[in-house]
């Protein structure tokens, strides 16, 4: 019987640690991206909810946990699980990207016909991931979570979240109640195709409606965090109203930027020729000294025009932009430390 020395080293063995790429590449039903970052206090419970949860299913499935650069003992302890569980994946980012970018590098790594995301903070019921999934079953491309009952603080958590939502809604086109959760489900071919950076993560639903994804909402509780400490503020709300700019922007002129430029530009320089005509006009007709009596309005009519030069101009690049945007690099908004699983019994015997 070998001794524990040797039983280590035989774990060890199994683990592929990959730089910057996944070395094993394994094919599930389902696939759950959790991002964390100092959550110490949580990883081993929610482990253990998951796994029970995900069983019970009995489909295939796989965990894929990030440490969004971390500062306690969060990846040891992911590292932990990943050396008992084949079908957890850990993945480790070099510092902290933050959430969308995390989420970004989860679905990335994740192999699953649907991708299910969530919290790290045990605010999110693994018991509800079966409404999830049936929802995905029934046909539906993107499914949110909406926290009905919320148990957070109701002048500086819930207040401006009702009017942040209200305004997302009204902006987006897209009619559910709770953007700001990261409790939704996707099919996997879906959240491929939206591209993640900044803190895009929260739009998601109104950029999967910009390709046609049919969306749904169900409730989930919001129980109170238990351990560690909240990483949002009030100072996210103030955030929001310019990610809500970008996201009506992107919904209405992404493909067709010289619509919205252009528009602007051929407004000012027809303002600003108008004017220019209007005094040229005086000047032949009356011979007026227009620069002694109309001095402010030949300035303003010339900026307009010089102004809509530029806009025409922005329109043009944003153009390219867009051409560039259909031809990209697949650039990712984060970058791998490692990446962590161990290895089948199935596969070693290959």
């Amino acid at each position: 019987m070998p001794n524990f020395a040797t039983q280590s080293l035989l774990r060890v063995s199994n683990i592929c640690i990959a730089k910057s790429q996944r070395m094993i590449k394994t094919v599930s039903k389902y696939s759950i991206v959790v991002p964390f970052h100092n959550e110490e206090e949580n990883v081993t419970t929610l482990y253990d909810r998951l796994k029970a949860v995900m069983e019970h299913i009995g489909d295939p499935f796989e965990l894929v946990f990030v440490d969004d650069g971390s500062r306690d003992r969060t990846y040891r302890l992911l590292e932990e699980i990943a050396a008992v569980d084949s079908r957890v994946l850990v993945v480790k980012l070099r510092r902290n990207f933050g959430q969308t970018s995390a989420l970004a590098a989860g679905f990335d790594h994740a192999s699953g016909e649907f991708i299910l995301a969530m919290d790290g903070d045990l605010q999110h019921d693994p018991d509800e991931i079966p409404n999830f999934l049936a929802k995905l079953e029934e046909g539906y491309d993107v499914v949110s979570g909406w926290r009905s009952h919320r148990g957070d603080n109701f002048i500086m958590r819930r207040i401006p979240s009702r009017a942040a939502n209200w305004l997302m809604a009204t902006l987006s086109g897209v009619n559910i109640h709770d953007f700001g959760t990261t409790y939704k489900a996707y099919r996997r071919e879906v959240i491929q195709n939206i591209p993640l950076y900044g803190e895009m993560h929260r739009f998601i639903p109104a950029l999967a409606s910009w390709y046609g994804a049919s969306i749904c909402e169900i409730p989930i509780s919001n129980p109170a965090r238990e351990f560690g400490k909240s990483h949002y503020g009030i100072s996210r709300t103030f955030r929001v109203f310019f990610d809500l700019l970008t996201i009506r922007f992107l919904l209405k002129y992404m493909t067709r930027p010289l619509h919205f430029f252009g528009t602007i530009g051929a407004l000012g320089m027809a303002t600003g020729s108008g004017l220019a005509l209007w005094l040229l006009a005086l000047k032949l007709l009356t011979s007026q000294h227009v620069m002694e009596l109309h001095g402010p309005i030949f300035v303003i009519a010339g900026i307009l025009i010089l102004a809509g030069i530029q806009m025409m101009g922005i329109g043009l690049l944003g153009e390219l932009q867009v051409r560039h945007f259909y031809t990209a690099s697949q650039r990712a908004p984060y970058a791998v430390d490692r990446i962590i699983r161990l290895r089948s019994e199935e596969s070693l015997l290959q």
